[in-house]
């Protein structure tokens, strides 16, 4: 009795502790929807201050959380997923591929130079590398919808460019997986054989038979359609994972699986869910870091956020330039791809959970917070800032001009 009596009671301080952290979140939620911000950073915030270290430290169950997390990140990508369609893909790949090298290039280097300086190990400067190069799909498509620019004539050059980017993790994940297993040569050439094998072979049969999937789930009822497409991705994430392919990639080819008419359907039901999951995610991900480790760091995170900010930049206006968008357009292109956010983490975490840098986690976190507050903050305000100086060009061309008479 004294047992059972013991358990009640810690399993109600778990059930507390865990409603009042998602009160916290609904809080917090609120507060990025009445400034306009995406909820990340201060969802971070949120694990940095009840994780060890932090102002107020729970004990929560670890792996209940953690399986938490796991799943937010598994509906994360799997909602990204579907916002693609076979179409989408295909047209980016023949039109997007330089714009994509051109964005891999400039900004996977920043991150990778940076942890090479840094001394770190070549598997954590590869892992920074990917922290600093992938742009928050999430952030930036809420950006893009709220300044209505979803029919811009440079929006196209940037959706491209996040495809792009997500088609690439698909591929950056398992070698990074495989890296981190830290098996010979010859075992690793396997293991990344056999998950980049994996992912073509599933991407392929996405593009190829992915209508016929859709047909298969669809039904009139949401509870059938739910627990289908729930099932799926579950079982698809860990098939993935078993084949160190990562969980997300899985579920982010069945996305791209489904289209149609059941793509509306799963978006509508397991949007509550991936919103809950997913917070929980980045909620894990802050009580992993402990806020002392975060002031050493900071300057750093500033650093790579300047460099990086500058690289994006560049990308978009090249992107958009490229499909003969006007300069206004290409400096609103480059400042919308500026955000970091869900990826990054990922990204972060697979370094966290293995311990192959104790500034990893610090940094991507200090350095994801500031990226996802600025990116919006900038893509707001490249209008004003271009027009003001197209503006002073033109006053100094008219003084110049009344100089020469």
């Amino acid at each position: 009795m004294a047992i059972a009596a013991a358990a009640a009671e810690t399993t109600g301080l778990v059930f507390v502790e865990l409603g009042l952290i998602v009160v916290v979140l609904a809080v917090l939620a609120r507060v990025a929807l009445r400034f306009g911000i995406s909820p990340i950073p201060l969802y971070l915030l949120a694990g940095l201050a009840f994780g060890v270290g932090g102002v107020v430290p729970l004990s929560l169950t670890e792996e209940f959380v953690e399986v938490g997390a796991e799943i937010g990140v598994v509906l994360l990508l799997f909602m990204l997923g579907l916002e693609y369609s076979a179409e989408e893909l295909r047209a980016s790949l023949k039109v997007g591929v330089p714009a994509g090298v051109v964005d891999a290039v400039l900004n996977f280097a920043p991150g990778l130079v940076a942890g090479l300086l840094l001394s770190w190990s070549p598997v954590a400067s590869v892992l920074l590398g990917g922290v600093t190069y992938i742009s928050s799909s999430g952030v930036i498509a809420k950006v893009l919808g709220d300044l209505d620019r979803l029919g811009n004539r440079e929006t196209p050059a940037v959706l491209t460019i996040l495809v792009l980017e997500d088609l690439a993790m698909a591929v950056y994940l398992p070698v990074v997986a495989v890296l981190l297993l830290g098996t010979g040569v010859a075992a690793g050439a396997i293991s990344l054989g056999v998950a980049v094998t994996a992912v073509a072979v599933v991407l392929l049969l996405a593009l190829r038979f992915g209508q016929a999937v859709s047909r298969a789930i669809e039904s009139r009822s949401d509870e059938v359609v739910l627990l289908t497409t729930f099932g799926l991705v579950l079982v698809v994430a860990g098939v993935a994972q078993q084949l160190q392919v990562s969980s997300a990639v899985g579920a982010f080819l069945v996305g791209i699986a489904l289209s149609g008419g059941v793509a509306e359907h799963a978006r509508t039901l397991l949007g509550p869910l991936r919103d809950l999951f997913a917070a929980t995610f980045f909620v894990f991900f802050g009580l992993q870091v402990d806020p002392a480790a975060i002031p050493p760091v900071a300057l750093l995170a500033v650093a790579l956020g300047v460099v990086t900010a500058a690289s994006k930049l560049a990308t978009g206006w090249w992107a958009a330039r490229r499909v003969g968008v006007a300069t206004r357009g290409r400096f609103r292109a480059g400042a919308a791809l500026i955000a970091r956010g869900e990826f990054s983490i990922v990204i972060a975490g697979l370094g966290v959970s293995a311990g192959v840098e104790p500034q990893l986690g610090p940094l991507a976190a200090a350095y994801v917070l500031l990226m996802a507050i600025v990116g919006p903050v900038a893509a707001r305000a490249v209008d004003p800032c271009v027009i003001w100086l197209q503006q002073r060009r033109e006053v100094r061309a008219a003084a110049a001009a009344r100089e020469s008479l």
